[in-house]
């Protein structure tokens, strides 16, 4: 698997730090959210993006959450080495494992340019 293109790493880091610096757990969510669209093809950066889901998930005390995201955690390092992850997905538990979502239209024209 290729490194994330410093745009992309750019981008991916932008938003985690968003959802760190925020206050409020709606923001936080959504920053993560495209966080994880971006970084479902990258090893490191998925299950990152994951680990933060859960520790937001822990913070809200939100069982189902949690639990999807250890799921999650477990499956995003091999999801992402072998291809195997829906496109979009925004990386929630209630988005399903499998659902590709669309990608908002500035998140797409970055994952589209060439690097």
């Amino acid at each position: 698997m290729s490194r994330m293109p410093e745009q992309l790493r750019s981008a991916y880091t932008a938003e985690m730090t968003a959802a760190r610096h925020t206050g409020d757990d709606t923001r936080r969510w959504h920053h993560l959210e495209r966080a994880h669209i971006l970084s479902q093809p990258y090893p490191w950066p998925h299950t990152r993006n994951h680990l933060a889901m859960l520790g937001l998930a822990l913070h809200r005390r939100d069982r189902r959450e949690a639990l999807g995201q250890v799921v999650r955690i477990l499956l995003a390092a091999p999801g992402s080495v072998m291809g195997r992850y829906p496109e979009g997905n925004t990386g929630r538990t209630a988005a399903g494992l499998r659902t590709p979502m669309r990608v908002p239209d500035d998140l797409a024209a970055m994952l589209t340019r060439p690097t």
